[in-house]
């Protein structure tokens, strides 16, 4: 960076506007190197500025200019901080390295849409200086809509309390039932300016939306509370509009990296600590070595179970969500019936014993059409009671026997 006026270096910094900057420094609240700074000195890079107590050190070289492009929601204010705790438009940004993030402009708490934030105060004071005469563009439904009459009287000039004002455009953009839209363009950026300039004349806002700054659209499919960078193209363009030079120390970026930097940025959570769980959990690895880098874990109140589990096989466990663990209880008999005596009780269509020692005394309770134990041994003499036609061992050893009783074809 080279030598420039202390009011131009803070500017870019994002201390204030020169304007304001020039006033603290004719109060003597600016000083350099420890002495008081007077209109037109010149600071350095390396030079450690003081401004109303906060020490700055000039840096080297002026940060990279980024440009975001935020969707407003509404129930946000456009300040660093609020006495009341609402929440901030500074929340939902995204960290920086080089700078701090500056608003152009501002948006009503109530009042949603397009926010231009930048790291670059100059960028950001002549976007919202009123001789750069930038364009601003809402989007306003007004409850019942607006008469010829009031049309006119908005485009042609309207008294405020702080002078007169008029719209540049007006346009339908239609609606239904009493509620109606219209787009309307200024050159000026006063303090709820939009909904005091339609109350003059007898309208009554019941939404406002800001779709465009200076030629800087809302992409459509940006959701509210999220950001993402302007296209470099479109930021040069905007350093161009103020009589500003084009920033030249972007990286090279492929097509790729290009796509991905447009990618909307998600809002951050609220800063907090989630508190601690208290319930242990269910199942706890008791041969797992204990963790020397965290604390050490609370007693565990059922020792005896987790014993008793690792020695027992659970059969059951209860469902019961009241308790703080799960009641195990232990199976009485040990013994396990033999198969053989579980034949017996069991149904011959679900018996599975048919196949093993001992089917042949099963089979003749069973019918011939469900039995497979015909194609297996002893099949010569379940054969006998089978029809021929539905008989499917013929093509088996012992057809000789039973094709003697088919009639001829």
């Amino acid at each position: 960076m080279e030598k420039q006026r202390v009011q131009k270096v803070l500017a870019t910094l994002g201390l204030g506007s020169r304007r304001q900057i020039e006033q603290w420094i004719a109060a003597g609240e600016v000083k350099r190197n420890g002495q008081t700074v007077v209109l037109g000195e010149l600071a350095e890079p390396g030079d450690a500025l003081e401004v109303r107590g906060q020490k700055i050190l000039v840096p080297d070289e002026t940060p990279v200019r980024r440009v975001l492009i935020y969707h407003k929601p509404e129930g946000e204010i456009t300040s660093a901080s609020d006495p009341e705790g609402r929440p901030t438009v500074f929340g939902a940004l995204p960290p920086i390295r080089q700078g701090r993030w500056i608003t152009v402009g501002r948006l009503d708490f109530n009042t949603s849409g397009l926010l231009l934030i930048t790291n670059d105060g100059e960028l950001a004071n002549r976007l919202m200086h009123p001789s750069y005469q930038i364009e601003r563009t809402y989007a306003v439904r007004v409850l019942g809509g607006l008469t010829e009459d009031q049309i006119k009287q908005l485009t042609t000039e309207v008294m405020l309390d702080d002078g007169p004002a008029r719209f540049d455009q007006l346009s339908d953009a239609g609606g239904t039932g009493i509620n109606h839209w219209h787009h309307v363009t200024l050159r000026e950026g006063r303090n709820r300016e939009v909904r005091r300039m339609i109350e003059a004349v007898g309208g009554q806002v019941s939404r406002l939306i800001r779709i465009s700054y200076a030629g800087v659209s809302l992409p459509p499919r940006l959701k509210p509370g999220r950001a993402q960078d302007l296209p470099p193209e479109m930021e040069d363009a905007l350093a161009k509009l103020v009589g500003l030079k084009p920033e030249n120390r972007r990286k090279v970026q492929d097509a790729d990296t290009r796509r991905r930097a447009l990618k909307p940025y998600r809002a951050r959570t609220p800063q907090g600590q989630l508190a601690p769980r208290e319930n242990t959990p269910y199942y706890r690895s008791d041969d797992s070595e204990a963790d020397t880098t965290h604390a050490a874990p609370p007693p565990d109140r059922h020792a005896d179970r987790h014993a008793e589990r690792s020695t027992a096989r659970p059969t059951e466990r209860s469902t019961d969500r009241g308790s703080e663990r799960p009641t195990l209880r232990l199976k009485t008999d040990k013994t396990r019936p033999s198969r053989s005596e579980g034949t017996e009780t069991r149904s011959p269509r679900r018996s599975s014993a048919d196949a093993r020692p001992g089917r042949s005394d099963a089979s003749e309770s069973r019918s011939p059409r469900r039995s497979s134990a015909d194609a297996r041994t002893g099949r010569s003499d379940a054969s006998e009671s089978r029809s021929p036609r539905r008989s499917s061992t013929d093509a088996r050893p012992g057809r000789s026997d039973t094709s003697e009783s088919r009639s001829p074809h």
